[in-house]
């Protein structure tokens, strides 16, 4: 019997060993099970999954059906790709039966492995198309008739009722504004987004979201309201007057029932909607939201209320801009912070300490009298008396105002608008507020967390919270530069120097998707980008800046890069060209000297500043060799010779120009020396010399300090580590005095300082002019933290991380790090630990990847992997030995290595 029972345990065993991979993590566009896209022929992508070691991926057959049933039983009636052999399992497009506005596909994938064993069908997934043409449009803006557009005005609430007459199958409403809004249903939120449709340049383009409502409408009688807010639109947008775009706020609603017969019924926005005003006095990001709780409409979005007095709807209609589908996650709540502590600075003056400077809005919990109000006003930092310290807001009152109706315990939260804060001014409260009385909302476009780091230094995890917060705050909706003064615009210098980084901390495929539409929007047709996108009509015409304007080629690339994304750079491959041939003709023999635009060169650097002639014309040469690669990518073998071509003469240009021959660059700065290793400007021969240089700069002149501002900030470790100086690096990473990253943390940062100096206890604040305490720009170094301590890092010529580096480099001060990263293709990890002289290194590699694993030690002979000689083991090849590292290509699956440990470029 025992022998039985164990041949059976044999069996079994030898049957879970032997399945093959298996297709999880379905993404429509990015996007799990999305509704509403507006690609009518969207890209599908999946993770491999197996438990065996050096999987890979040979073939997939991807079904798509019209319905849920036809799909089981494996009817792909719109789409049946057959075997398709290949690799391939991001991105893919799909090549079925045209789709049509509003249609639902049902799709799954099945694959097979190096072995030809073939999968399961996944589970299914799908994806909905929204209203593909303008002509599927009925409804017609709204708004509130004979506003005083001089001033700011109540929110508008607007209803209408229907009946539906029958049994309901399906349900969908497609909503946009100008402005912002919250959309309802017989009395119940839609949804839990924020701020909707999302920062766009209006006078261009205009989202609208779909919702499924199927569960939420009933068959008999409905009501469907929409409230909405001045948002960017006809709000305050930077520091400067109202209505940049529009003088009011307007809505679109378009309700579409499918009844069990198949007859369709809309409900849509019109003159025949009623509009009245409700409690929301008024609502402005940078001012803050009014609301009188006495105001309110109770029921106003439920059948039968009297809506006699209400005015019928100003409409227009959809004409001149039409909607397009939003493509990205929305504003969502993802957080809360508790209040800490609580003080009083002066008499009846309240300050709550959430612990945390986040961005969103306070929920105030309350009880008083009908008529009672209470203020609260929103800081980063307290003044040296305890109060808050509001001059960096400028403009920006940053004030909500709550008036009771009485009666009991009151909640609120605004609508339409959100704070950059960590303490909360609260006046006029009833009694004595406590740490109940007040929660802080987190909010921020809802992108899926990727990465994650930690390490044995806690103010360097801090440094990562920081990066990562600092993250989160600011993207929302576009990359803003700061969440709290007037301003909150989507900065492009800001952008493409983090970007790198912020697609480790999350996936950002899609809010970059939607981002570009922006940046493209923005070009003018000399073809310069503007500084900010959206580009606001504040900054009218001015040309282009480097570095600022170069974002509009360097963005799009390391989408590309990073998710194999080859059609970011097909939809923005003319825009880059026209950016570089704008640049080429204003450049003078190459070198860009002259109009720069507003130039701000290596921003907020300390008292080094880089000649703006030198980083104009390293921009320039980085983006165009970046335009010639991206030819190539795309088949366009001429203009990839020509690009290429140009590039090598700004390169020659540059060398004549601003290069001894000693390898000393025109200004002899941190940044200079970065720009020219980083974008590989001087010749092979001449890169230790300027690395010496840099070196020289950091430890001679500045006492082992940085001195780089915005530009140089992200470059200034990873040139370190690669050029042979990962000791320095490691110092400048953990440097305590100013200026630092430790700096601010030892000060009490919780995110990302906008400057160096933004606080010192010699200086105290910097000017409040510019001056954010939470700004994501010299966070940069994230990248170095994952890339070089972690060790992932993507392979030059392989993007999207099909085949991909693990090269961990220890240094000083750090005894173990961990680090991960969810790839468009799968998790990676790379854990490492020294312990005494040995350095033990974890790695996990996805199924139907590979990597280039680098592990540090005196020889090959010295790396073992699980125990075994590590040329032995199964699937791990030796490479070859470099700079002090034994190199390795690992196939998919987990493995340990260990080795002496010796330092990395001895």
């Amino acid at each position: 019997m025992k022998t039985f029972l164990s041949c059976v345990f044999l069996l079994l065993a030898y049957y879970a060993a032997a399945q093959p991979m298996t297709a999880t993590h379905l993404l429509c566009e990015y996007l799990s099970n999305p509704i509403g896209i507006g690609e009518n022929i969207p890209r599908l992508s999946w993770w491999d999954e197996s438990q065996e070691k050096g999987t890979t991926q040979t073939a997939y057959q991807i079904l798509v059906a019209s319905s849920l049933g036809r799909l089981e039983k494996n009817t792909g009636d719109l789409w049946d790709s057959g075997k398709v052999a290949t690799s391939e399992t991001s991105l893919i497009s799909y090549q079925g039966k045209p789709l049509t506005s509003r249609q639902t596909a049902f799709w799954k994938v099945r694959v097979w492995d190096e072995r030809g064993r073939r999968s399961q069908f996944s589970t299914p997934a799908k994806w909905e198309e929204g209203l593909l043409s303008g002509s599927d449009w009925k409804a017609q803006w709204i708004g509130m008739p004979n506003l005083d557009l001089s001033k700011p005005d109540p929110s508008p609430y607007a209803r209408t009722e229907f009946n539906a007459a029958k049994h309901i199958l399906k349900a969908r409403i497609y909503a946009s504004a100008l402005g912002v809004y919250d959309l309802y249903l017989n009395g119940k939120r839609v949804d839990d987004v924020k701020f909707n449709p999302g920062f766009t340049d209006y006078d261009h383009r205009v989202l609208y979201q779909t919702f499924d409502v199927t569960d939420l409408v009933k068959e008999g009688r409905n009501t469907v309201g929409i409230i909405l807010g001045d948002g960017w639109y006809a709000g305050h947008v930077g520091g400067w007057d109202r209505q940049q775009y529009g003088k009011q706020p307007m809505g679109l609603v378009q309700m579409e029932l499918e009844y069990s017969d198949h007859s369709r019924q809309i409900i849509a926005s019109s003159s025949r909607w009623k509009v009245s005003p409700g409690p929301i006095i008024s609502s402005d990001f940078m001012r803050g939201e009014v609301y009188d709780a006495r105001k309110e409409l109770p029921n106003w979005c439920a059948n039968g209320y009297e809506d006699q007095t209400w005015a019928n709807a100003m409409a227009r209609p959809v004409d001149d801009i039409v909607p397009v589908a939003s493509c990205s996650e929305p504003v969502r709540q993802w957080d809360t912070c508790r209040v800490k502590r609580i003080s009083e600075p002066q008499t009846g003056v309240y300050v709550a300490d959430l612990g945390q400077n986040m961005v969103g809005y306070a929920r105030l919990k309350v009880q008083g009298s009908a008529g009672q109000t209470v203020k609260l006003r929103f800081a980063e930092m307290l003044n040296p008396d305890g109060t808050i310290y509001t001059a960096n807001l400028r403009t920006a009152t940053s004030t909500d105002t709550y008036t009771l109706k009485g009666g009991g315990i009151e909640i609120y939260e605004p609508s339409f608008t959100f704070h950059g804060f960590r303490y909360v001014e609260i006046t006029g409260y009833p009694g004595k507020p406590t740490p109940d009385s007040l929660t802080g909302i987190v909010v921020g476009s809802a992108t899926p967390n990727a990465g994650s780091f930690s390490c044995s230094n806690s103010m360097v995890n801090q440094l990562y919270h920081n990066i990562y917060w600092g993250q989160r705050s600011n993207y929302l909706s576009i990359p803003t530069d700061c969440p709290q003064r007037d301003e909150r615009l989507g900065w492009m210098g800001d952008a493409e120097v983090f970007v790198r980084t912020a697609t480790y901390n999350s996936q950002v495929g899609a809010f970059m998707t939607k981002w570009l539409n922006d940046v493209q929007d923005g070009q003018s047709p000399k073809g310069d980008f503007g500084d900010v996108s959206p580009r606001v009509h504040f900054f009218g015409t001015a040309p282009g800046a480097p570095a600022w304007g170069d974002a509009g080629v360097i963005v799009p690339f390391t989408i590309y890069e990073v998710y194999n994304d080859k059609r970011i750079l097909a939809r923005h491959y003319e825009a880059m060209k026209r950016w570089v041939e704008y640049v080429h003709g204003v450049t003078n023999g190459l070198l860009w000297e002259k109009v720069a635009g507003n130039d701000y060169s290596d921003w907020l650097n300390i008292n080094e500043e880089t000649p703006h002639d030198v980083v104009a014309t390293a921009y320039f040469a980085h983006s165009t060799d970046l335009l010639a690669r991206s030819a190539s990518i795309l088949g366009k073998i001429d203009e990839a010779r020509k690009y290429k071509d140009l590039y090598g003469q700004i390169r020659q240009a540059f060398n004549t120009a601003f290069v001894t021959p000693d390898g000393r660059v025109k200004g002899d700065t941190q940044t200079a020396y970065l720009l020219v290793l980083e974008f590989n400007l001087i010749p092979e021969e001449m890169r230790p010399l300027a690395a010496k240089h840099l070196v020289e700069d950091i430890v001679t002149k500045r006492n082992t300090h940085l001195a780089t501002g915005f530009l140089g900030a992200g470059f200034l470790n990873l040139v370190l580590s690669e050029t042979g100086n990962n000791d320095l690096a490691y110092r400048l990473l953990l440097t305590e005095t100013y200026p630092s990253w430790m700096y601010p943390i030892k000060n009490g940062a919780t995110t990302i300082w906008e400057r160096w100096d933004g606080w010192t206890k010699e200086k105290g604040f910097q000017t409040p002019v510019m001056n954010s305490f939470n700004h994501y720009s010299l966070g940069a170094v994230g990248r170095w933290l994952y890339a070089d301590v972690g060790g992932i890092d993507l392979l030059p010529g392989s993007p999207g991380y099909k085949k991909f580096v693990i090269r961990p480099r220890p240094g000083k001060g750090l005894s173990w790090a961990k680090t991960s990263y969810d790839s468009i293709h799968g998790p990676i990890k790379s854990d490492w630990k020294a312990v005494g002289n040995n350095l033990f290194v974890d790695v996990e590699i996805p199924a139907n990847t590979s990597a280039v694993v680098y592990i540090p030690a005196s020889s090959s002979k010295a790396v073992t992997e699980a125990g075994v000689s590590a040329l032995r083991a199964k699937n791990v090849s030796f490479l070859r030995m470099e700079k002090g590292a034994a190199t390795f290509e690992v196939g998919s699956g987990s493995y340990r290595f260990e080795s002496d440990r010796v330092t990395e470029n001895p």
